[in-house]
């Protein structure tokens, strides 16, 4: 990561220091930083409106815009996309310096507004890493293990929302207490759905209180090979045994994704 991008990240972190305004949520060698910020901003009704910002920075960040996603329990999913598209847009306008406290600030001044013209823009410009390939160059495939549901209905509902949303197909899988998400789409779009499901309280606790999903582990990712199956749709399946699952991965063209993480899982 670039000096100016780990500069940024020590000053939002001394900016952001009220409960639970800041954390970092990943970082990685190859992929940059993920890390998310609590604020409000003023609403429609002149209340003040919770926003949970999480921001991706790729390794060549700034020189290339960031991955942004946006939640609120205040905010419709249309609303959300509407905010985050406006985000992106400013951040056009500051790309090559430090843009994260910036687009903060804007947003905590501008919400009203956006919320009054929530017009949907084409989206941001697509960015590079440093070795100048395309994120989200050509469909990708993840392969995701969630360890329990407990409030099944919602969850899948919720699931299969956000797959609707980001046009992404693929697999909700149940075998016996196995429960596999197979994913298909752009990368960037696999990205914003794995921070809903890793931000967003999707799940109830043992005491049936709302909560985020802390059991969830990517098994795999890849560009999507030329012996991969293309699935036209999302689907919830439910299967009776091993073998059926399996022969659903081999169907697929995922014969070897299954020897070498699904049977893992299998005690």
């Amino acid at each position: 990561m670039a000096e100016p991008a780990r500069e940024e990240l020590s000053a939002l972190a001394a900016i952001f220091c009220g409960p639970d305004e800041w954390k970092v949520l990943s970082r990685s060698e190859t992929d940059g930083t993920v890390f998310r910020i609590l604020t409000k901003a003023e609403g429609l009704m002149g209340a003040d409106v919770p926003l949970e910002l999480v921001f991706h920075l790729p390794l060549n960040y700034p020189s290339c815009l960031p991955g942004i996603s946006v939640h609120s329990e205040h905010l419709t999913r249309a609303q959300s996309v509407t905010v985050k598209e406006k985000l992106l847009k400013q951040a056009e306008n500051l790309l090559s310096e430090p843009m994260v406290h910036e687009l903060v600030l804007w947003i905590q001044q501008n919400l009203r507004h956006v919320l009054n013209q929530p017009d949907t823009g084409s989206g941001s410009a697509k960015c590079t890493f440093a070795t100048g390939t395309i994120v989200d160059d050509g469909p990708w495939l993840t392969l995701v293990h969630l360890d329990h549901m407990r409030a099944k209905t919602k969850y899948v509902k919720t699931v299969e929302t956000w797959a609707s949303d980001l046009k992404l197909t693929g697999r909700l899988m149940f075998m016996g207490k196995m429960i596999l998400i197979l994913l298909q789409g752009d990368r960037s779009n696999i990205k914003e759905y794995l921070i809903l499901q890793k931000t967003s309280k999707v799940d109830v606790d043992s005491s049936g209180k709302k909560c985020k999903e802390k059991m969830i582990s990517v098994l795999f990712e890849t560009k999507v090979q030329t012996e991969h199956k293309r699935f036209l749709a999302f689907e919830v399946k439910e299967y009776s045994s091993l073998d059926e699952l399996q022969k659903e991965f081999e169907t697929a063209g995922l014969k070897k994704l299954f020897s070498e993480f699904v049977l893992r899982l299998v005690k």
